[in-house]
């Protein structure tokens, strides 16, 4: 039976009439992904607990000619993440996609998450109430909105440390992992409804929090280690998740898709290799 062919035309990546949540958007990937699904033709919720942040992402947004709303989420808290669904729905009428994008990267919880022996459970919980848990929640508020438009794109944003080990962060990289299967969960439960979900899974990305979380000596070995000439941006994680959030992604879901410059793709010996041959 011959397939009809398709044409694959700049409407295919537009978002315009539909309606984002971002969380996290209040700076690094989430505020590059906002700016980048706003340009797309998207009204977008711009979620973050930190409430001065979000409006002022969404300034941006609307200087630019978008459209947005400003909402504080914690993502520790149930009611607030559904909270956060309904603003959506409220103010733009409906739900398509979801960026689940924030995680929990202060300082001192990233210092206190280190080998196993060593985890306290406050550290282990946290992290997989708020980067696990959190996005989990978001999901079972949105779908049902979703369902209702038609089907919609789930986008979690997951972590090279959640498909390998490491010396540090069991925790993060824990909940990092679950969130793949989440994804994958998500993806098969409601895919006949029209639900899409896919994980992007970043490498070193230059952020605020690379920078309060990651000593300069450990970044430059992570340069060495990268394929790329250079770190990873935030726009280049943004630029997959509008693609993701597309129609141009229309047959892509339940998958991990590496956006880490190359990080994973090589053995790990690569580098002092490198040295010895000059």
């Amino acid at each position: 039976m011959a397939i009809p062919k398709s044409e694959l035309g700049p409407e295919t990546f537009s978002l315009a009439n539909r309606v984002a949540i971002v969380t996290g958007g209040a700076s690094g990937i989430g505020r590059a992904t906002c700016l980048a699904l706003s340009a797309a033709g998207a009204a977008v919720v711009v979620a973050d607990l930190n409430a001065d942040g979000a409006r002022k992402v969404a300034g941006e947004l609307e200087a630019r000619g978008g459209r947005a709303h400003a909402q504080q989420v914690d993502l520790g808290d149930e009611a607030s993440i559904a909270a956060m669904v309904e603003a959506a729905v409220r103010v733009f009428g409906g739900l398509d996609i979801l960026h689940n994008n924030a995680a929990d990267s202060d300082p001192a919880l990233m210092a206190a998450d280190g080998a196993i022996v060593d985890l306290t459970t406050e550290v282990w919980d946290r992290n997989m109430r708020i980067n696990l848990r959190g996005p989990m929640l978001g999901c079972k508020y949105a779908i049902p909105h979703m369902i209702r438009r038609g089907g919609g794109s789930i986008i979690n944003t997951s972590s090279a440390s959640g498909l390998t080990g490491d010396v540090i962060r069991a925790a993060y990289a824990a909940s990092k992992a679950g969130l793949g299967s989440l994804t994958q969960n998500v993806a098969v439960q409601y895919g006949k409804q029209g639900i899409r979900c896919n994980a992007v899974a970043p490498g070193v990305i230059a952020t605020p929090a690379l920078e309060a979380n990651v000593p300069k000596a450990a970044v430059e070995v992570y340069v060495e280690n990268t394929l790329t000439p250079r770190l990873g941006r935030p726009e280049d994680i943004a630029a997959v998740v509008v693609f993701l959030a597309s129609d141009a992604a229309s047959f892509v879901t339940g998958q991990i898709l590496s956006v880490d410059g190359g990080l994973l793709a090589h053995h790990t010996a690569m580098a002092g290799i490198k040295r010895l041959s000059g």
